[in-house]
């Protein structure tokens, strides 16, 4: 192909990638418009690689220097914009975990207080009616279960929580990652039934967990089954919650769509219901992790294990509460 030939084929190509640039560098956004100037590249990378194919195909046939030059340019152009893009995203996801996700925390206050209530309210009034009466557990859970239960607490063991094999706990992270995030996502998902489901889900760990405290209290397991939960139940406990809350922002957008409709309420409730969620994720992957290395090990000492728990819960109240509030409030990062 002579090299006017290939000019033409590609060059809207490579003018829109250089419009593409040029809005960067001016800090506009280039569009079609009625100056036949050429349309926005909607797959970069993809132009990207085009254009790598089109400066190698220059250099093998030995087309001329300046048109050598010009693709040569314009592929470092886009290659430094491209990586400097990721690293741009790179940094969005750190000004999300230490400023957006607390914030969207505090943004949602009220539905977060309420999940709270009803994950709570429940989760007391079974516990001590667990401790009280040790019939109460089986309205709730089977023999089995409540034997099976026990058994994960008993202070006998080698390692506590769910039975595993020695070199297991690599297998037993996934299986928690799994079932954690399995029970947040229910809890978040049902939001859509005009967040009934949310609450259901939440009332019902809430009874769940409230009955095992109370009966495992009640049968004197308190020096493993607390220093065991006290860990990971910072991240986990609190991370069930805020799936809670963000299903309930979604269940009141349906309830109550104000002067939007019903299909665009749900939809910016669930841009605020998804920043909340990408951090609850986060935390049951971070539960997991503790559970499976950290809050069965019977190696570590209850003293340490509640002490560590106890930094855990103070360090996750803390940064919901604090984290982002500088910027929040117009200072100046350094």
């Amino acid at each position: 192909m002579k090299q006017r030939d290939f000019e033409q084929r590609h060059q809207l190509l490579w003018q829109q990638l250089e419009n593409w640039l040029a809005g960067y560098q001016k800090n506009v956004v280039i569009q079609a418009s009625a100056d036949n100037s050429p349309p926005q590249i909607e797959d970069i990378p993809a132009a990207y690689r085009r254009l790598c194919q089109h400066l190698a195909v220059a250099k093998e046939r030995h087309y001329t220097g300046n048109l050598v030059a010009r693709l040569n340019q314009l592929v470092l152009a886009c290659h430094q914009r491209i990586y400097q893009q990721k690293s741009v995203s790179r940094s969005r996801w750190l000004d999300y975990l230490f400023e957006g996700f607390p914030a969207a925390l505090r943004a949602q206050s009220r539905f977060v207080w309420l999940a709270c209530a009803l994950f709570l309210a429940p989760a007391l009034v079974m516990g001590f009616g667990c401790y009280w009466n040790d019939a109460l557990i089986y309205a709730v859970m089977s023999p089995e279960q409540v034997m099976e239960v026990e058994a994960m607490y008993d202070p006998g063991n080698r390692v506590l929580g769910r039975e595993r094999g020695s070199d297991s706990d690599l297998m037993m992270f996934g299986f928690y990652i799994k079932n954690n995030i399995g029970i947040a996502f229910r809890t978040f998902a049902t939001g859509m039934l005009f967040g009934l489901g949310s609450i259901f889900f939440l009332l019902f760990n809430g009874v769940f967990l409230g009955a095992i405290f109370g009966h495992i209290t009640r049968v004197g397991f308190v020096t493993t089954f607390y220093p065991f939960v006290i860990g990971h139940g910072a991240f986990e406990l609190t991370a069930i919650v805020f799936a809670g809350a963000a299903g309930l922002r979604l269940g009141h957008a349906l309830v109550n769509p104000g002067n939007l409709s019903r299909r665009q309420s749900l939809r910016e409730a669930g841009h605020d219901a998804m920043k909340i969620m990408y951090g609850t994720f986060l935390m049951l992957v971070i539960a997991a992790f503790l559970e499976a290395f950290w809050s069965s090990s019977t190696d570590v000492s209850i003293a340490i294990k509640l002490l560590v728990g106890g930094f855990f819960w103070l360090l996750v109240i803390t940064y919901c509460c604090l984290a982002g509030r500088r910027t929040a409030h117009g200072e100046s990062r350094t």
